[in-house]
């Protein structure tokens, strides 16, 4: 039953979807710009991106903005903005992985919030202050900083810093491991904390699902209950962002690529994203987080070489 109520969940979010796009693209047609554009090869490989990273503590906004200058998405300002606002359409998919895959806890808060489940509203009310410190900080200074920080130095940078800080807390936490508690221990002011370090991943390559995990664990959550409330936290903040920005660039995203590619973006967002997040889940289970501190260094050390090269 479960299972059935899943695939029609993600059948009507699915349907919706297209019927917003179709919407935008018929209020867009009379004003629609030159199209950028883009093949069917580029639109997977960014939505292949955007799912695997986004949720593994690596950045999946700088990983998108790396790849749209690999790929040459970003020659002129139009075709920046175009591909800027693509990589958040494309979140969606990745959001509807974590639909799919939590369904059983998300339809926990929401019977939380119905007065009919006493965890799940305790859950939700903890997902709920942590999303807004990051609400508040991105709506007041989100011109200030991708003006400032969306650049491939200070995405490097950041890779550099958060790798060296995955390898210091893996450490730390070996040593204490048995102290650590679970989800439902969680309070709301351990949850404000960890929504106050989450402003930290608006800065391009510190990567939102690092700085939650390892905030969760700073406040004493085990590894897989920090992974999971990121997820959870992730799930609110993503979506707030994505529908913001929709709002904003959903007309240039239509105008710029149409409807097919978008879509395809997000289906192979989808798709790669719960591949990536059963992935990580079931390593973290049985390793540390070292894995990763050392492919950010790897990556950081990588692009640094190839900028002062001027390979890109």
């Amino acid at each position: 039953m479960e299972h059935m109520m899943n695939k029609w969940f993600i059948g009507v979010i699915l349907i919706i979807t297209l019927g917003c796009s179709s919407l935008v693209l018929a209020q867009s047609e009379s004003s629609a710009p030159q199209p950028v554009k883009m093949s069917l090869l580029q639109a997977m490989v960014l939505g292949i991106v955007e799912g695997v990273t986004e949720y593994l503590p690596v950045s999946s906004t700088g990983h998108l903005l790396l790849t749209n200058r690999l790929l040459g998405m970003d020659a002129s300002a139009t075709e920046k903005e175009a591909s800027d606002a693509y990589s958040i359409c494309i979140q969606f998919g990745a959001i509807l992985a974590v639909l799919w895959l939590y369904f059983g806890r998300i339809k926990t808060m929401v019977l939380g919030v119905c007065g009919r489940n006493e965890k799940g509203f305790k859950l939700t009310v903890n997902a709920v202050v942590g999303f807004l410190p990051a609400a508040l900080i991105g709506f007041l200074f989100e011109k200030k900083i991708k003006a400032l920080l969306f650049g491939m130095w200070p995405i490097a940078f950041s890779w550099l810093v958060g790798g060296i800080l995955i390898l210091i807390v893996s450490g730390w936490m070996r040593k204490d491991s048995h102290t650590r508690f679970g989800l439902e221990e969680l309070t709301w002011k351990s949850a404000l904390v960890i929504g106050l370090i989450q402003c930290f991943a608006m800065w391009p390559g510190t990567s939102r699902s690092l700085v939650t995990i390892l905030g969760g664990v700073l406040m004493g959550l085990s590894l897989p209950a920090a992974v999971e409330f990121s997820f959870i936290l992730g799930l609110i903040t993503l979506s707030a962002a994505t529908v913001y920005e929709s709002l904003k660039l959903g007309g240039v995203i239509v105008q710029m690529y149409g409807v097919t590619m978008p879509l395809v973006g997000m289906l192979f967002a989808f798709i790669s994203a719960v591949i990536a997040v059963k992935w990580m889940v079931g390593y973290l289970n049985r390793h540390p987080m070292t894995v990763f501190g050392w492919y950010r260094i790897g990556l950081s050390v990588l692009v640094g070489v190839s900028l002062l090269a001027g390979w890109f």
